[in-house]
């Protein structure tokens, strides 16, 4: 099937080359309003393994690896949702560019694979618009 793996199930990424430096990208994806728009109001992003998180919405997760200027991956539970998945957000430096990958894996199904690339889609186009 299409989108699934042996080893992490359904899954999507999205990603996109930005004209912006690194440390620009990343600092921006760590800040306040930038967690906001790629996981959710109301919350703070954690740095160290295990520290859980709950956004405005009910959704919860922990830090599963923290790496500064390189990638962040947690678990993302909707309040709806009756199991978990992965979401590892990435940075790559290409000189002056960057490019940012959004993944999640653990998807339930081709629906809900579906429904979370529109997501990522969406997210990706707000954070490169808060950027420019």
């Amino acid at each position: 099937m299409i989108g699934e793996t042996k080893d992490a199930g359904y899954q999507i990424g999205v990603s996109k080359t930005l004209p912006f430096p690194i440390e620009r990208v990343w600092g921006f994806l760590t800040s306040p309003e930038g967690v906001e728009l790629w996981l959710g109001k109301g919350v703070e992003l954690g740095r160290e393994k295990g520290e859980r998180y709950e956004t405005g919405d009910g959704t919860t997760g922990e830090i599963r690896s923290f790496h500064d200027h390189d990638r962040v991956r947690l678990t993302w539970q909707p309040a709806d949702w009756d199991h978990s998945t992965t979401v590892q957000v990435a940075v790559t430096s290409q000189g002056d560019k960057t490019t940012l990958y959004f993944h999640q894996e653990w998807l339930s199904g081709p629906k809900e694979r579906e429904r979370q690339r529109d997501h990522w889609r969406a997210v990706m186009t707000k954070v490169t618009d808060a950027l420019d």
